[in-house]
Protein backbone atom coordinates (compact mmCIF):
# COMPACT_ATOMS: atom_id res chain seq x y z
CA UNK A 1 0.00 0.00 0.00
CA UNK A 2 1.45 3.34 -1.09
CA UNK A 3 1.86 5.93 1.69
CA UNK A 4 -0.30 9.04 1.42
CA UNK A 5 1.82 12.06 0.47
CA UNK A 6 2.31 14.58 3.25
CA UNK A 7 0.94 17.35 1.03
CA UNK A 8 -2.34 15.45 0.58
CA UNK A 9 -2.66 14.93 4.34
CA UNK A 10 -2.00 18.61 4.95
CA UNK A 11 -4.64 19.62 2.43
CA UNK A 12 -7.19 17.24 3.93
CA UNK A 13 -6.48 18.58 7.40
CA UNK A 14 -6.76 22.14 6.21
CA UNK A 15 -10.17 21.70 4.56
CA UNK A 16 -11.71 19.48 7.24
CA UNK A 17 -14.70 21.41 8.64
CA UNK A 18 -14.45 22.55 12.23
CA UNK A 19 -17.53 22.27 14.41
CA UNK A 20 -19.19 25.28 16.03
CA UNK A 21 -22.19 25.28 18.35
CA UNK A 22 -24.45 28.36 18.27
CA UNK A 23 -26.58 28.75 21.41
CA UNK A 24 -29.36 31.32 21.18
CA UNK A 25 -33.11 31.53 21.71
CA UNK A 26 -33.18 33.79 18.65
CA UNK A 27 -33.81 31.51 15.68
CA UNK A 28 -33.05 34.20 13.08
CA UNK A 29 -29.70 34.95 14.74
CA UNK A 30 -28.82 31.24 14.78
CA UNK A 31 -29.73 30.88 11.12
CA UNK A 32 -27.75 33.92 9.99
CA UNK A 33 -24.66 32.93 11.92
CA UNK A 34 -24.93 29.30 10.79
CA UNK A 35 -25.09 30.35 7.13
CA UNK A 36 -21.96 32.50 7.48
CA UNK A 37 -19.99 29.84 9.37
CA UNK A 38 -21.03 27.17 6.87
CA UNK A 39 -19.65 29.37 4.11
CA UNK A 40 -16.37 29.43 6.06
CA UNK A 41 -16.34 25.60 6.05
CA UNK A 42 -17.58 25.10 9.58
CA UNK A 43 -20.02 22.41 10.56
CA UNK A 44 -22.65 24.14 12.69
CA UNK A 45 -24.96 22.76 15.34
CA UNK A 46 -27.64 24.87 16.99
CA UNK A 47 -29.09 25.02 20.49
CA UNK A 48 -32.08 27.03 21.67
CA UNK A 49 -30.80 27.44 25.23
CA UNK A 50 -28.03 26.72 27.70
CA UNK A 51 -29.20 23.25 28.71
CA UNK A 52 -29.41 22.05 25.12
CA UNK A 53 -25.98 23.55 24.35
CA UNK A 54 -24.49 21.70 27.31
CA UNK A 55 -26.01 18.41 26.17
CA UNK A 56 -24.73 18.95 22.62
CA UNK A 57 -21.23 19.64 23.92
CA UNK A 58 -21.26 16.53 26.11
CA UNK A 59 -22.37 14.39 23.17
CA UNK A 60 -19.64 15.70 20.86
CA UNK A 61 -17.45 18.60 22.01
CA UNK A 62 -17.14 21.27 19.30
CA UNK A 63 -14.10 23.41 18.57
CA UNK A 64 -16.06 26.54 19.43
CA UNK A 65 -19.29 27.64 21.12
CA UNK A 66 -20.92 30.99 20.40
CA UNK A 67 -23.41 31.98 23.08
CA UNK A 68 -25.99 34.74 22.71
CA UNK A 69 -26.07 37.61 25.20
CA UNK A 70 -29.16 36.10 26.87
CA UNK A 71 -30.28 32.53 27.52
CA UNK A 72 -33.94 31.63 28.15
CA UNK A 73 -33.25 28.88 30.68
CA UNK A 74 -29.95 29.59 32.45
CA UNK A 75 -28.12 32.55 33.91
CA UNK A 76 -25.53 33.57 31.30
CA UNK A 77 -22.69 34.34 33.73
CA UNK A 78 -23.12 31.03 35.58
CA UNK A 79 -23.36 29.12 32.30
CA UNK A 80 -20.11 30.65 31.00
CA UNK A 81 -18.29 29.91 34.23
CA UNK A 82 -19.48 26.29 34.53
CA UNK A 83 -19.09 25.55 30.83
CA UNK A 84 -15.54 26.90 30.82
CA UNK A 85 -14.67 24.65 33.73
CA UNK A 86 -16.15 21.52 32.13
CA UNK A 87 -14.94 22.15 28.58
CA UNK A 88 -11.67 24.09 28.88
CA UNK A 89 -10.56 23.02 25.39
CA UNK A 90 -13.54 24.69 23.70
CA UNK A 91 -13.19 28.25 22.44
CA UNK A 92 -16.11 29.95 24.20
CA UNK A 93 -17.27 33.26 22.67
CA UNK A 94 -20.30 35.41 23.43
CA UNK A 95 -22.28 37.26 20.78
CA UNK A 96 -20.50 40.45 21.84
CA UNK A 97 -17.19 38.87 20.84
CA UNK A 98 -15.82 38.20 24.34
CA UNK A 99 -16.54 36.26 27.53
CA UNK A 100 -16.97 37.29 31.14
CA UNK A 101 -13.48 35.96 31.81
CA UNK A 102 -10.89 35.08 29.21
CA UNK A 103 -11.41 31.50 28.08
CA UNK A 104 -9.18 29.17 26.12
CA UNK A 105 -8.42 31.19 23.00
CA UNK A 106 -8.77 28.81 20.08
CA UNK A 107 -6.86 29.04 16.80
CA UNK A 108 -10.02 30.16 15.00
CA UNK A 109 -10.98 33.07 17.27
CA UNK A 110 -10.46 35.70 14.57
CA UNK A 111 -12.56 33.67 12.15
CA UNK A 112 -15.37 33.48 14.72
CA UNK A 113 -15.23 37.22 15.33
CA UNK A 114 -15.30 37.79 11.58
CA UNK A 115 -18.44 35.61 11.31
CA UNK A 116 -20.09 37.58 14.12
CA UNK A 117 -19.27 40.83 12.35
CA UNK A 118 -20.73 39.50 9.11
CA UNK A 119 -23.81 38.39 11.02
CA UNK A 120 -24.14 41.91 12.36
CA UNK A 121 -23.88 43.34 8.85
CA UNK A 122 -26.87 41.28 7.72
CA UNK A 123 -28.96 42.23 10.76
CA UNK A 124 -30.58 45.65 10.47
CA UNK A 125 -30.81 45.77 14.26
CA UNK A 126 -27.06 46.28 14.55
CA UNK A 127 -26.49 48.75 11.76
CA UNK A 128 -25.37 52.29 12.13
CA UNK A 129 -27.99 53.46 9.65
CA UNK A 130 -26.26 56.60 8.42
CA UNK A 131 -23.09 54.90 7.08
CA UNK A 132 -25.21 52.13 5.59
CA UNK A 133 -27.27 54.66 3.67
CA UNK A 134 -24.33 56.73 2.47
CA UNK A 135 -21.98 54.09 1.18
CA UNK A 136 -22.18 53.48 -2.57
CA UNK A 137 -20.00 50.36 -2.43
CA UNK A 138 -20.23 48.07 0.62
CA UNK A 139 -17.04 46.96 2.27
CA UNK A 140 -15.63 43.83 0.59
CA UNK A 141 -15.96 41.71 3.72
CA UNK A 142 -19.62 42.51 4.21
CA UNK A 143 -21.20 40.95 1.14
CA UNK A 144 -24.20 43.18 1.87
CA UNK A 145 -25.71 45.27 -0.92
CA UNK A 146 -27.91 48.16 0.12
CA UNK A 147 -31.10 48.33 -1.98
CA UNK A 148 -30.92 52.13 -2.24
CA UNK A 149 -28.10 54.23 -3.76
CA UNK A 150 -28.17 57.20 -1.32
CA UNK A 151 -30.34 58.41 1.58
CA UNK A 152 -33.93 59.44 0.96
CA UNK A 153 -33.92 63.01 -0.44
CA UNK A 154 -34.64 65.64 2.21
CA UNK A 155 -37.24 67.16 -0.08
CA UNK A 156 -39.16 63.91 -0.09
CA UNK A 157 -39.16 62.86 3.53
CA UNK A 158 -37.56 64.67 6.40
CA UNK A 159 -36.55 62.30 9.16
CA UNK A 160 -36.30 64.08 12.50
CA UNK A 161 -33.47 62.98 14.76
CA UNK A 162 -34.45 60.31 17.24
CA UNK A 163 -34.74 61.57 20.84
CA UNK A 164 -32.23 59.00 22.02
CA UNK A 165 -28.57 59.16 22.99
CA UNK A 166 -26.14 56.45 21.98
CA UNK A 167 -23.32 55.94 24.53
CA UNK A 168 -19.82 56.11 23.09
CA UNK A 169 -19.14 52.52 24.13
CA UNK A 170 -22.09 51.37 22.07
CA UNK A 171 -21.09 53.47 19.06
CA UNK A 172 -17.66 51.86 19.01
CA UNK A 173 -18.96 48.32 19.27
CA UNK A 174 -19.08 46.45 15.97
CA UNK A 175 -19.99 43.02 17.22
CA UNK A 176 -23.29 43.29 19.11
CA UNK A 177 -26.00 41.78 16.93
CA UNK A 178 -28.53 44.17 18.44
CA UNK A 179 -27.73 47.61 19.79
CA UNK A 180 -29.01 48.99 23.07
CA UNK A 181 -30.41 52.49 23.17
CA UNK A 182 -31.93 54.38 26.08
CA UNK A 183 -35.64 55.08 25.89
CA UNK A 184 -36.89 58.29 27.49
CA UNK A 185 -40.27 56.86 28.25
CA UNK A 186 -42.10 56.00 31.43
CA UNK A 187 -39.02 54.68 33.21
CA UNK A 188 -38.06 56.27 36.53
CA UNK A 189 -34.81 58.16 36.79
CA UNK A 190 -31.88 55.90 37.55
CA UNK A 191 -33.78 52.80 36.45
CA UNK A 192 -31.66 49.83 35.44
CA UNK A 193 -34.17 49.30 32.61
CA UNK A 194 -32.89 52.46 30.90
CA UNK A 195 -31.56 50.52 27.95
CA UNK A 196 -33.54 48.37 25.56
CA UNK A 197 -32.13 45.92 23.06
CA UNK A 198 -34.19 45.89 19.89
CA UNK A 199 -35.51 42.46 18.99
CA UNK A 200 -34.21 41.27 15.61
CA UNK A 201 -37.64 40.48 14.15
CA UNK A 202 -38.99 43.95 15.03
CA UNK A 203 -37.34 46.04 12.34
CA UNK A 204 -36.87 49.71 13.21
CA UNK A 205 -34.92 51.94 15.56
CA UNK A 206 -37.65 54.52 16.14
CA UNK A 207 -38.76 55.23 19.69
CA UNK A 208 -42.12 53.53 19.15
CA UNK A 209 -40.55 50.31 17.84
CA UNK A 210 -37.95 50.23 20.60
CA UNK A 211 -40.76 50.58 23.12
CA UNK A 212 -42.45 47.51 21.62
CA UNK A 213 -39.20 45.55 22.06
CA UNK A 214 -38.85 46.80 25.63
CA UNK A 215 -42.35 45.70 26.59
CA UNK A 216 -41.93 42.30 24.91
CA UNK A 217 -38.72 41.64 26.86
CA UNK A 218 -40.34 42.69 30.14
CA UNK A 219 -43.38 40.42 29.91
CA UNK A 220 -42.09 37.48 27.84
CA UNK A 221 -40.66 35.42 30.78
CA UNK A 222 -44.02 35.54 32.60
CA UNK A 223 -47.31 33.77 31.91
CA UNK A 224 -49.21 37.06 32.04
CA UNK A 225 -51.94 37.41 29.37
CA UNK A 226 -51.00 40.00 26.74
CA UNK A 227 -53.20 42.06 24.45
CA UNK A 228 -51.59 43.46 21.30
CA UNK A 229 -53.38 46.39 19.72
CA UNK A 230 -52.44 47.93 16.39
CA UNK A 231 -53.65 48.60 12.86
CA UNK A 232 -53.88 45.80 10.31
CA UNK A 233 -50.51 44.88 8.83
CA UNK A 234 -48.43 46.40 11.64
CA UNK A 235 -46.86 43.10 12.77
CA UNK A 236 -49.00 41.95 15.69
CA UNK A 237 -48.40 38.25 15.01
CA UNK A 238 -44.64 38.87 14.81
CA UNK A 239 -44.84 40.41 18.29
CA UNK A 240 -46.79 37.38 19.53
CA UNK A 241 -44.18 35.01 18.10
CA UNK A 242 -41.43 37.04 19.79
CA UNK A 243 -43.25 36.76 23.12
CA UNK A 244 -43.38 32.99 22.70
CA UNK A 245 -39.75 32.73 21.55
CA UNK A 246 -38.45 34.60 24.59
CA UNK A 247 -40.68 32.78 27.07
CA UNK A 248 -40.06 29.64 29.09
CA UNK A 249 -42.70 28.00 26.87
CA UNK A 250 -40.62 28.33 23.70
CA UNK A 251 -40.13 24.56 23.40
CA UNK A 252 -43.88 24.01 23.45
CA UNK A 253 -46.35 24.78 20.64
CA UNK A 254 -47.24 28.24 19.39
CA UNK A 255 -50.81 27.90 18.10
CA UNK A 256 -52.46 30.76 16.23
CA UNK A 257 -56.10 31.12 15.26
CA UNK A 258 -57.76 34.00 13.42
CA UNK A 259 -61.13 34.55 15.09
CA UNK A 260 -62.37 36.52 12.08
CA UNK A 261 -61.49 33.88 9.49
CA UNK A 262 -63.62 31.01 10.86
CA UNK A 263 -67.44 30.96 10.64
CA UNK A 264 -69.19 31.50 13.96
CA UNK A 265 -70.82 28.05 13.82
CA UNK A 266 -67.40 26.34 13.64
CA UNK A 267 -65.30 28.61 15.82
CA UNK A 268 -66.32 27.02 19.13
CA UNK A 269 -65.40 23.52 17.95
CA UNK A 270 -62.17 24.86 16.45
CA UNK A 271 -61.18 26.40 19.78
CA UNK A 272 -62.44 23.84 22.27
CA UNK A 273 -62.57 20.66 20.19
CA UNK A 274 -65.51 18.29 19.84
CA UNK A 275 -66.55 14.68 20.35
CA UNK A 276 -67.73 12.26 17.70
CA UNK A 277 -71.31 13.03 16.65
CA UNK A 278 -71.39 16.37 18.45
CA UNK A 279 -72.82 17.98 15.32
CA UNK A 280 -73.55 17.10 11.71
CA UNK A 281 -70.35 16.08 9.99
CA UNK A 282 -68.42 15.33 13.21
CA UNK A 283 -67.54 11.77 12.20
CA UNK A 284 -64.73 11.61 14.74
CA UNK A 285 -63.59 13.48 17.82
CA UNK A 286 -60.96 16.17 17.65
CA UNK A 287 -59.06 18.29 20.15
CA UNK A 288 -59.27 22.05 19.71
CA UNK A 289 -56.64 24.72 19.21
CA UNK A 290 -56.56 25.55 22.92
CA UNK A 291 -55.79 21.97 23.91
CA UNK A 292 -53.20 21.58 21.14
CA UNK A 293 -51.32 24.56 22.62
CA UNK A 294 -51.02 22.89 26.05
CA UNK A 295 -47.80 24.04 27.72
CA UNK A 296 -47.24 26.70 25.05
CA UNK A 297 -48.81 29.87 23.74
CA UNK A 298 -52.27 30.40 22.21
CA UNK A 299 -52.46 33.40 19.89
CA UNK A 300 -56.01 34.68 19.36
CA UNK A 301 -55.79 37.04 16.39
CA UNK A 302 -58.62 39.52 15.82
CA UNK A 303 -60.15 38.69 19.20
CA UNK A 304 -62.55 41.61 18.73
CA UNK A 305 -64.41 39.59 16.07
CA UNK A 306 -65.27 36.77 18.48
CA UNK A 307 -69.04 36.38 19.00
CA UNK A 308 -70.36 37.41 22.41
CA UNK A 309 -71.70 33.92 23.19
CA UNK A 310 -68.26 32.43 22.65
CA UNK A 311 -66.60 35.21 24.64
CA UNK A 312 -68.34 33.94 27.79
CA UNK A 313 -67.00 30.42 27.22
CA UNK A 314 -63.50 31.76 26.63
CA UNK A 315 -63.80 33.81 29.81
CA UNK A 316 -64.47 30.67 31.83
CA UNK A 317 -61.38 29.01 30.41
CA UNK A 318 -59.23 32.08 31.12
CA UNK A 319 -60.46 32.13 34.72
CA UNK A 320 -60.06 28.45 35.62
CA UNK A 321 -57.91 26.89 32.88
CA UNK A 322 -60.52 24.22 32.15
CA UNK A 323 -62.47 23.60 28.96
CA UNK A 324 -65.24 21.35 27.71
CA UNK A 325 -65.16 19.91 24.23
CA UNK A 326 -68.36 20.39 22.25
CA UNK A 327 -70.63 17.42 23.00
CA UNK A 328 -68.63 16.30 26.06
CA UNK A 329 -69.54 16.55 29.75
CA UNK A 330 -66.00 16.10 31.03
CA UNK A 331 -63.66 19.03 31.63
CA UNK A 332 -60.03 19.10 30.51
CA UNK A 333 -57.30 21.03 32.33
CA UNK A 334 -55.04 22.94 29.94
CA UNK A 335 -52.04 25.16 30.68
CA UNK A 336 -51.59 27.83 28.01
CA UNK A 337 -50.40 31.42 27.90
CA UNK A 338 -52.94 33.57 26.04
CA UNK A 339 -51.81 36.34 23.72
CA UNK A 340 -54.63 38.16 21.94
CA UNK A 341 -54.50 40.76 19.18
CA UNK A 342 -56.92 43.20 17.60
CA UNK A 343 -56.99 46.19 15.27
CA UNK A 344 -59.99 47.55 17.16
CA UNK A 345 -60.13 49.70 20.28
CA UNK A 346 -61.50 47.02 22.62
CA UNK A 347 -61.76 49.40 25.57
CA UNK A 348 -64.26 51.45 23.60
CA UNK A 349 -66.08 48.31 22.47
CA UNK A 350 -66.67 47.36 26.10
CA UNK A 351 -68.53 50.67 26.55
CA UNK A 352 -70.97 49.79 23.77
CA UNK A 353 -71.36 46.15 24.82
CA UNK A 354 -69.76 44.81 21.64
CA UNK A 355 -67.06 43.14 23.75
CA UNK A 356 -67.31 41.74 27.27
CA UNK A 357 -65.59 44.03 29.74
CA UNK A 358 -64.75 41.16 32.13
CA UNK A 359 -62.96 39.28 29.32
CA UNK A 360 -61.20 42.45 28.20
CA UNK A 361 -59.72 43.07 31.64
CA UNK A 362 -58.44 39.50 31.83
CA UNK A 363 -56.84 39.64 28.41
CA UNK A 364 -55.41 43.16 28.69
CA UNK A 365 -53.34 42.52 31.82
CA UNK A 366 -50.36 43.74 29.80
CA UNK A 367 -50.90 45.89 26.71
CA UNK A 368 -48.55 46.25 23.73
CA UNK A 369 -49.33 48.63 20.87
CA UNK A 370 -47.79 48.17 17.43
CA UNK A 371 -47.50 51.52 15.61
CA UNK A 372 -48.76 52.30 12.12
CA UNK A 373 -45.94 52.60 9.57
CA UNK A 374 -46.84 56.26 9.05
CA UNK A 375 -46.01 56.84 12.73
CA UNK A 376 -42.46 55.52 12.38
CA UNK A 377 -41.66 56.47 8.80
CA UNK A 378 -37.99 56.96 9.73
CA UNK A 379 -37.73 53.16 9.83
CA UNK A 380 -38.70 52.86 6.16
CA UNK A 381 -35.08 52.48 4.89
CA UNK A 382 -34.40 49.64 7.33
CA UNK A 383 -37.66 47.91 6.42
CA UNK A 384 -36.96 48.26 2.69
CA UNK A 385 -33.53 46.75 3.15
CA UNK A 386 -34.91 43.93 5.28
CA UNK A 387 -37.47 42.88 2.69
CA UNK A 388 -35.12 43.26 -0.28
CA UNK A 389 -32.47 41.15 1.45
CA UNK A 390 -35.07 38.51 2.30
CA UNK A 391 -36.23 38.34 -1.30
CA UNK A 392 -32.57 38.07 -2.24
CA UNK A 393 -32.41 34.58 -0.75
CA UNK A 394 -34.14 33.21 -3.84
CA UNK A 395 -32.91 35.70 -6.45
CA UNK A 396 -30.21 38.39 -6.82
CA UNK A 397 -30.79 41.33 -4.49
CA UNK A 398 -32.31 44.30 -6.29
CA UNK A 399 -31.84 47.95 -5.40
CA UNK A 400 -34.07 51.00 -5.73
CA UNK A 401 -33.31 54.18 -7.64
CA UNK A 402 -34.16 57.76 -6.58
CA UNK A 403 -37.58 57.73 -8.21
CA UNK A 404 -38.64 54.51 -6.52
CA UNK A 405 -37.45 55.75 -3.13
CA UNK A 406 -39.27 59.05 -3.55
CA UNK A 407 -42.48 57.24 -4.44
CA UNK A 408 -42.21 55.01 -1.36
CA UNK A 409 -41.47 57.97 0.91
CA UNK A 410 -44.48 59.94 -0.37
CA UNK A 411 -46.96 57.11 0.24
CA UNK A 412 -49.10 57.14 3.41
CA UNK A 413 -49.09 53.31 3.84
CA UNK A 414 -52.65 52.50 4.90
CA UNK A 415 -51.72 48.80 4.82
CA UNK A 416 -48.64 49.42 6.99
CA UNK A 417 -45.62 47.09 6.93
CA UNK A 418 -47.52 44.28 5.21
CA UNK A 419 -48.38 46.64 2.36
CA UNK A 420 -44.73 47.68 2.05
CA UNK A 421 -43.65 44.06 1.80
CA UNK A 422 -46.20 43.36 -0.93
CA UNK A 423 -45.32 46.53 -2.88
CA UNK A 424 -41.63 45.60 -2.89
CA UNK A 425 -42.34 42.00 -3.88
CA UNK A 426 -44.62 43.17 -6.68
CA UNK A 427 -41.97 45.65 -7.82
CA UNK A 428 -39.28 42.97 -7.89
CA UNK A 429 -41.50 40.80 -10.08
CA UNK A 430 -42.35 43.67 -12.43
CA UNK A 431 -38.65 44.55 -12.75
CA UNK A 432 -37.95 41.11 -14.19
CA UNK A 433 -34.22 40.62 -14.75
CA UNK A 434 -33.42 44.27 -14.09
CA UNK A 435 -31.21 44.85 -11.05
CA UNK A 436 -32.76 48.24 -10.21
CA UNK A 437 -36.38 49.03 -9.32
CA UNK A 438 -37.65 52.31 -10.73
CA UNK A 439 -40.76 54.33 -9.89
CA UNK A 440 -42.60 52.49 -12.66
CA UNK A 441 -42.31 49.19 -10.76
CA UNK A 442 -43.52 50.71 -7.48
CA UNK A 443 -47.22 49.95 -7.89
CA UNK A 444 -49.59 50.54 -4.97
CA UNK A 445 -52.56 48.94 -6.71
CA UNK A 446 -53.03 45.69 -8.54
CA UNK A 447 -52.62 47.07 -12.04
CA UNK A 448 -49.63 48.69 -13.70
CA UNK A 449 -50.18 52.37 -14.50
Amino acid sequence: MQPVPVSVLATATRIRPRTALVASADRSFRQRLSEILTGLRWQVREAEGGAQAWAEAEAAPPEAVIVDSWLPDLDLAEFLKDFRGSFPQVDLVTASGSTAQESQRGPYRQELLYALRRCQDTDTAAWNAAPALNRQNPAPESGHTAPWPIPFPDTVMEVPPLPVIMPAAMQDSSLNHAKAVPIRGDQPAGSEQAFCERLPELIGNSVSMLEVSRRVRLVAPRSTPVLIEGPTGSGKEIVAEALHRLSTRSRKPFVAINCAAIPEALLEAELFGHTRGAFTGAVQGRIGRIESADGGTLFLDEIGEMPLALQSKLLRFVECGELQRVGDNETVKVDVRIVAATHQALAQQTQTGAFRSDLYYRLAVFLIRTPALADHAQDLPLLVDHFMQRMGREAPVKRLDHGALAKLAAHDWPGNVRELEHVLERGAILAGDEAVLTAREIDFGFTVN
